[in-house]
């Protein structure tokens, strides 16, 4: 803790903080003075934390927990929403109390309780120094809390009725390997679902972005789950949210959330079904028509509900299974990258050489497609990057093409 660091260390940190860990590590008995391990604990921390969580790195006095909470914990964006989930969820009633039982470094924690009446929020983490350090932290960020040092499912066995509860279960096994499965994580939410159910009003859990949600839905029950949140940042799969009630209600909500996009899928007909119907193909010719392509962002991808994008944004798939849609004109709020397409081509000679004619470089992504992205690169002979994009899918015919575009 910075209360506990001798001068030396504390002006150690302040004045190497930008500077490589790696080799500071090297430089140790340059400063016999320094508690070197502390030191570099937290140089790495804050260099992590100006791009995951500027709100801690802008903050003087923060300290860092080691590397592996700081892996493990949300990001200020993901934080960000879940607070706004609580928000939605929330009544306003002056009792509202709500309890984290994996506290954690305490990022989520942190800005879900802004949204909580004061002094209404439980911190419960079972490590006393990632306690020590919340309590340190929360103080410097304004954040009321009640912190109790102890293991969360006990906490829970002994908890009165609350209005919110909060899961992240930890996703290592007892070697430090990482886990997928619901029934491998720490505490296993399956076995505690009932208690956790008649112990609060909403629950919110968050898990792992590689899980079959499917199966998720069906292993929580489906007659539970409210609501599915599926978050990305900066197109890459993030986490899972699942919020949870004992309470009967409407039919599961499905939100695709990347950055600033969202599109909440309507769960009450076929639209989670990941196919596309055949009215909602279409075999692209660039000769007939001006034509824009639109490449789902992660969150969507990861839901599968293509049907329903197709029935929300009007726009054609090129095939069954390759994931990519086009339409006649700029549809400006795609959830997704969006392109205009210059020309559709096969892998033949001629077609080659006269649709890639005075072009050297391209980005190139494949969907659906036989050969992989340094294959095409090669066979090509093109460079990587420049402002021209090239998609190797298969349409619904069949036929594999490459399909060249200039970002809109």
């Amino acid at each position: 803790m910075t209360g506990m660091m001798n001068q030396s260390t504390l002006d150690f940190i302040h004045a190497h903080r930008r500077e490589n860990v790696q080799t500071l590590a090297l430089q140790g008995s340059r400063y016999p003075d320094v508690d070197m391990q502390y030191a570099l604990e937290q140089i790495d921390g804050w260099q992590r934390a100006c791009a995951k969580l500027p709100l801690w790195a802008s903050t003087d006095g923060i300290v860092y927990p080691p590397h592996l909470s700081m892996e493990q914990c949300s990001s200020q964006f993901t934080a960000s929403y879940k607070a706004q989930v609580a928000k939605r969820w929330v009544t306003d009633r002056k009792d509202t109390k709500w309890v984290d039982l994996t506290g954690g470094f305490g990022i989520d924690f942190s800005l879900m309780a802004l949204q909580f009446p004061a002094s209404q929020s439980v911190y419960v983490e079972r490590q006393d120094d990632l306690c020590e350090v919340a309590r340190h932290n929360f103080s410097l960020l304004g954040i009321k809390a009640n912190i109790v040092c102890g293991d969360g499912v006990d906490y829970l066995h002994h908890l009165s009725h609350v209005s919110w509860l909060f899961l992240d279960p930890a996703r290592r096994d007892a070697y430090g390997g990482k886990t997928v499965a619901i029934k491998d994580c720490t505490p296993d939410v399956l076995h505690i679902k009932e208690e956790l159910l008649s112990k609060a009003d909403v629950v919110l859990l968050k898990l792992s972005p590689m899980l079959d949600w499917h199966q998720a839905l069906a292993d929580l029950g489906e007659d539970h789950v409210r609501e599915l949140h599926i978050v990305s940042k900066d197109n890459e799969c993030k986490e899972l949210l699942f919020v949870l009630s004992a309470a009967s209600g409407d039919p599961m909500k499905l939100f695709c959330v990347n950055d600033d996009q969202q599109m909440q899928v309507d769960t009450s007909s076929d639209a989670l079904v990941s196919f596309v119907r055949e009215e909602q193909m279409q075999d692209i010719d660039y000769r007939e028509n001006k034509l824009y392509l639109y490449e789902p962002n992660a969150s969507i991808m990861k839901a599968g509900c293509f049907g329903a994008l197709c029935h929300q944004y009007g726009v054609k798939a090129v095939g069954r299974n390759s994931h990519l849609f086009v339409s006649d004109s700029m549809i400006p709020d795609f959830p997704g990258r969006r392109f205009q397409i210059r020309s559709v081509f096969s892998l033949n000679k001629k077609s080659l050489k006269t649709a890639l004619t005075g072009i050297e470089a391209a980005n190139i992504a494949i969907r659906n497609f036989p050969l992989s992205v340094s294959a095409l690169r090669k066979r090509l002979k093109l460079k990587d990057g420049g402002d021209h994009y090239l998609f190797g899918t298969t349409l619904y015919t069949h036929d594999h093409v490459l399909i060249l575009c200039k970002k809109s």
